[in-house]
């Protein structure tokens, strides 16, 4: 395989854990809220504590994946596997 389908491979293969593990982290939340919280809420409070839920599982996937992208990045040498997603077709001299 060359560097373009490299690059490619990993961007579908990040995307895919990151949903996974939004999934995974929402229901994760959503039972300890349901289980421990909502008993105890009110109606209103309830439909808030969703919407923590909600965030709560986006920023618990941003952080898992950064923790596993520098892992990953720490182990593999980027340069020597994967191509630039962004590059400068030109660069103007000054």
């Amino acid at each position: 395989m060359n560097k373009k389908t490299n690059t490619i491979l990993f961007i579908l293969g990040a995307t895919l854990f990151n949903i996974i593990v939004v999934i995974l982290s929402f229901i994760i939340l959503l039972l300890l809220f349901v289980r421990f919280i909502a008993p105890s809420l009110p109606e209103s409070g309830q439909s808030l504590g969703f919407t923590f839920i909600f965030v709560g599982s986006i920023v618990i996937s941003v952080l898992v994946y950064r923790a596993v992208l520098k892992t990953i990045i720490a182990k593999i040498d980027v340069e020597k596997y994967f191509d630039p997603i962004f590059t400068r077709k030109h660069v103007p001299k000054k």
